[in-house]
Formats: structure tokens, sequence, C-alpha cells
């Protein structure tokens, strides 16, 4: 390992607003809005506002899995959220979510809207509301729910370590990246055992708890994020790549993966999702436009 730098914790710490490389902009010490800006609402029983990351991927593959199923109750509008633009800190989104962190969702299919914030109680919410995706059976709804949760605590050292010092940081730090390497490498084994002998997370059932892993852990080992595939090795999951593999095969999966993207081919993005028809009509559209010469 490379000599460490010569940093020495100050007695009190204070923000630095230039530091935080590609975040900075949009990273503060305090919370609440920063901008009067009021979300806009849909047709639909639900409104979500949100961004393609892993986070805002596992609730628009809820919600697609829940329409395959003909469930037109979690019929959903999907506004796009720029959080590089700062649009997590208007107050409209605020009031939805006081942490400033994409997802937010509003259920106004009942007398009074509910207001959701959290993926993970967003999955737990919806299943327990259109009864898919949770089973009944204690012992499997309890191995579910303990995945789900191994994933909320799991993850951040997958995104906010492992994927923040190899990827954005402004420069490389390589005790940073070999600790959380080693992490998500251990995060991997966890998840190789347990799928050696299951096909699904809590068994033989697609369940929230996959819905949740997989736009973070699957998508790691197919290799749609961070690009760190070779870095870690991750041919050696066996049992994960092949549930990898079956998610990703799902058409709902692969609808939900394109709602508020904005990365990636033109034809893998859907910015905002309002009608089950702007899958074909509007990614249609773009590759059109981008197919016409320039001017």
């Amino acid at each position: 390992m490379t000599d460490a730098t010569d940093y020495t914790p100050p007695k009190v710490w204070t923000w630095n607003k230039a530091n935080g490389g590609r975040f900075a902009a949009i990273n503060r010490p305090v919370a609440g809005a920063t901008h009067d800006k009021e979300l806009p609402v849909g047709q639909h029983p639900f409104q979500l506002y949100s961004l393609g990351t892993p986070n805002g991927v596992k609730v628009t593959i809820m919600f697609e899995e829940l329409l395959e199923l003909g469930h037109t109750g979690a019929e959903y509008d999907a506004w796009l959220i720029n959080i590089g633009e700062g649009d997590q800190f208007g107050s409209g989104f605020v009031a939805i979510n006081p942490n400033s962190k994409i997802p937010a969702l509003m259920d106004r299919s009942g007398p009074e809207p509910q207001r959701l914030f959290e993926s993970g109680a967003m999955l737990l919410y919806l299943a327990e509301k259109f009864g898919e995706f949770l089973p009944s059976d204690p012992a499997t709804r309890t191995e579910a729910l303990s995945w789900l949760f191994w994933q909320m605590g799991s993850a951040p050292f997958l995104g906010g370590g492992f994927g923040h010092f190899y990827a954005y940081a402004p420069f490389k730090i390589e005790y940073a990246i070999d600790r959380f390497a080693m992490e998500v490498k251990r995060q991997l084994d966890v998840l190789d055992r347990r799928l050696a002998d299951n096909a699904y997370l809590a068994g033989d059932v697609y369940t929230i708890a996959d819905i949740a892993v997989w736009p973070w852990y699957g998508a790691l080992v197919k290799g749609l994020a961070y690009d760190a595939g070779e870095f870690l090795q991750v041919q050696e999951y066996k049992n994960v790549l092949r549930w990898a593999d079956a998610i990703a095969a799902r058409p709902a999966v692969q609808r939900g993966r394109m709602v508020n993207r904005v990365m990636g081919e033109p034809s893998s993005q859907l910015r905002e999702r309002h009608d089950a028809g702007d899958f074909t009509t509007k990614t249609q559209d773009k590759l059109e436009a981008a197919a016409e010469p320039a001017a």
C-alpha cells in the first residue's frame, strides 16, 4: 500500500463547499428545502418522483411487476428528479421525503394522500397493498424481509463506499478502494452462498427481496454499474450471475430499468413514464430523432 496522506482531522469539522468532486454542488451538511418548487401531479393513483439509480429502479420494477400481473390500481406517473441540479431540495419534494433522496412516492388512491419515502418502505407497502411478492407463509415472509433489510444495510458499502471511491471521487485513495472492495466481495459471497441452494433470496419464490437486491448487486455482476467487473472478478460468483440473468430476463424488470433513466443508449431511456404506451412511443421518438441528420 502506498503512503498515507498527511491529513490530520481538525478539532472541529467545518464544511468546505469546494470539497466533494462531482457532487460538491449538491452535497451539504444540513437538511431542508433550498427553494420553493411544487411537484407535478398526473392522473394515476401513484405519483413517483425519482431517477433511474438503483434505489429508484427498485420501485419502478415493482410497479411494472404489479402491472404485469394485471393490477391496474398500480398505474403510476414517474416524474424525473434531476439530483445533479438539486431537484431533491425543492419544497415539494422535501415535503414528501424530508431526507431529500430519491425516490419519493405519493399514494393518492385513498381518501387522503399517503406519502412514502425510503425505497424499502415503498416495496413493503406495495407488496402488502396488492398482496404480491411477499409470501404469506411466515417462514418465507420472514426470510424475504431479512434479505430486504440486508440490502438496506449493505448497499451503502457498495454505492456510497466502493462506487464513490472507485468511480466518482476526485482522486483515487488506495485505502478507501481496498477497504470497500473487500466488503463488496464479502457481500457478493454472502449472496452467492445463499443462492447456491435457492432460486431466489427467499427460497423458490421471487419476492421484494430480489427486487431490492437486483438493481444493486445484479447490476454490478451484469456489468451495468461502475464498470468494475474485472476489478472485482465478479465471474467468481456463479450463483449470483445465474440469479441476475434470470431476473434481467423478466419483461417487467426490463421496463422498470428504463423508467427515469437518463444515461445509456436512447432506446434504454424513458425519462418520464405516464402511460404503458410510453415504452414504445417515447423511446421510438428518441430513436427517430437521433437518426435525423444534424441541421
